[in-house]
């Protein structure tokens, strides 16, 4: 393929992916609602810079390390499916009694940027992903590291545009989503969605 073609591609296929449901969408309308859209821009970031992460590692090398060691897969699939579960738990077992877009002076508010980055981190779907999805869109001739990134970074702004999107969207539904009952019943169903998340991680096969 030429360069062109390449970057239209893979551009049509990572559009297709961001805008497939997943644990990123989830968390980011669940985040929006239930704590703020700045708190929820937080967490699109956090998202982002994971992405980031799994790029570098699969530019360098490392994320091929998942392709073909079972070890290395399976350790980092049930430290991801561990970190959803804690997340699901939390939620349904103490699910918010109020919306709040802002707690002043509240130290223990959520690191969501932190949430967001993690969530990213420990799917190792997103490196079997990228080390068996990017090579196909790079130039033979062109540098792979340089093109990893590029394509990382079209994927990385795809997804926050996305994420705004929720954001933005969600923002129109806010007086409804104020009331007590309503909070409660989206963290719970969120906390499900995660934990139905990580039970797919844990049955998921390379």
């Amino acid at each position: 393929m030429s360069v062109t073609d390449s970057l239209l591609a893979f551009t049509f296929a990572a559009a297709l992916l961001t805008l497939t449901p997943g644990l990123d969408t989830a968390l980011i309308l669940r985040t929006s609602v239930a704590e703020g859209g700045k708190k929820a821009v937080h967490a699109a970031l956090g998202i982002d810079l994971g992405c980031f992460i799994w790029g570098a590692l699969v530019a360098f090398g490392l994320g091929a390390l998942l392709a073909v060691s079972e070890l290395a897969y399976t350790v980092l699939k049930w430290c991801g499916a561990a970190y959803l579960c804690w997340l699901g738990i939390q939620l349904l077992l103490r699910p918010r009694q109020r919306f709040t877009l802002q707690v002043e002076g509240d130290v223990r508010s959520s690191n969501w940027f932190l949430r967001g980055m993690l969530g990213n981190v420990l799917n190792p779907k997103m490196g079997v992903f990228y080390v068996s999805f990017l090579p196909q869109f790079i130039p033979v001739g062109h540098s792979p590291i340089g093109w990893t990134f590029l394509l990382v970074s079209i994927h990385v702004c795809l997804g926050t545009l996305w994420s705004l999107t929720l954001i933005v969207a969600s923002g129109y539904a806010a007086d409804v989503l104020k009331k007590q009952a309503v909070v409660k019943w989206m963290d719970r169903a969120t906390g499900a969605a995660f934990l139905l998340f990580a039970a797919r991680l844990v049955l998921s096969k390379r």
